[in-house]
């Protein structure tokens, strides 16, 4: 593996960048001192810098110095953190409460810096480079959307776009890549029973919302094991159950919310359907009624074939093809580069760390 002497030369100037988006970390669409920070940089660095898409969102652009051609390439990275509480103790950790660079995104936003800081350097190619700094992946709050709301690619058309993201445990320097579907779309779901409440001595009087909770828990699951092909991967998990406040009342109402996850649309629509007749259909058995609410955060993250056989080329011929996976399972985790992907060619990359 030949590394570039200018890009390692920087190095340790990274790492600092790195370690300062990682002290300061901001969430979903208040990512304004990030945004300062990238839109500062590239600024020095000669680049021509948009901003405001998406609310927090850059985009830095960069021409060739090689002809006039017109085709452009997209080149993302995310810029918000977690809410959670970090509990590392280096000289670098979150300075704010409750918030923290737990997915990595600051290190994805160092990253695409650094590859704009060497093209700036070396335009020897023919097209343009527009970098996207992107607010609020986190939490299906869906910042590219709100980015391509702002008329991301009508502004900054792109012939092919690309993304990474970090991959904890996977050989440090290694590279994921896969055809199609390789992220699972992310959709969560509130289902309210209705019974009747009553004195729990006296249930014959009552129509119990938590029994028949307690069976949609278990008839939900046959959607995943009888209602659609066994080849067709799929999740539905019911993360929270809700109902009552005393020992001896049976309430009148109980609330299931959970998240459902699969790598095709088709098969999230046969999910859905079957979830709204399940939640209409079952608690009438006991004389209640049900209604499911359900919310498509992120669609399925599908990998275009000739942008992953060329990235994973790119990545064959830089770092030697030991580290280098065409094949990688997908994973059930979500992502909005899927809608960048809906509307432009393009694969994203795991990068082992």
């Amino acid at each position: 593996m030949d590394l570039i002497a200018d890009i390692t030369a920087e190095h340790d100037a990274l790492t600092t960048l790195r370690r300062d988006i990682h002290a300061h970390p901001e969430l979903a669409f208040q990512e304004t001192r990030t945004a300062d920070l990238v839109a500062e940089r590239l600024t020095a660095w000669g680049l021509e810098v948009h901003r405001g898409l998406g609310k927090t969102g850059v985009v830095g652009v960069l021409r060739g110095a090689l002809g006039s051609g017109t085709r452009a390439i997209g080149l993302r990275a995310d810029m918000d953190a977690l809410p959670m509480p970090e509990h590392n103790r280096f000289a670098h950790a979150s300075r704010h409460a409750g918030r923290m660079h737990g997915c990595g995104h600051d290190g994805h936003t160092t990253m695409l810096l650094g590859a704009a800081q060497f093209l700036a350097r070396h335009r020897d190619f023919d097209g343009t480079v527009n970098f996207i700094f992107q607010p609020a992946e986190e939490g299906g709050n869906a910042g590219a959307r709100a980015m391509m709301a702002d008329g991301l690619f009508e502004r900054f058309p792109c012939d092919e776009i690309y993304g990474i993201h970090n991959m904890p445990g996977a050989p440090v320097g290694s590279f994921a890549f896969r055809k199609g579907a390789m992220m699972a779309s992310s959709n969560r779901f509130d289902i309210t029973v209705r019974g009747i409440g009553g004195h729990a001595a006296m249930p014959q009087k009552a129509v119990d919302p938590i029994v028949i909770a307690a069976e949609m828990v278990g008839v939900l699951q046959t959607l995943i094991s009888r209602s659609k092909s066994p080849i067709d991967t799929a999740v539905l998990t019911v993360t929270q159950i809700h109902a009552g406040d005393a020992y001896n009342v049976i309430p009148a109402e109980a609330v299931l919310r959970g998240t459902v996850r699969t790598f095709s649309v088709e098969v999230l629509d046969l999910i859905e359907n079957q979830m709204r007749r399940i939640a209409e259909t079952l608690p009438q058995v006991y004389g209640g009624t049900g209604e499911l609410t359900f919310f498509r955060a992120y669609p399925p993250l599908v990998n275009h074939d000739a942008q992953t056989d060329f990235a994973a080329q790119v990545a064959e011929d830089a770092f030697g093809a030991a580290r280098v996976q065409r094949n990688a399972p997908p994973v059930a985790g979500a992502e909005d580069f899927s809608f960048y992907l809906e509307k432009v060619p393009g694969s994203y990359v795991f990068l082992g760390n």
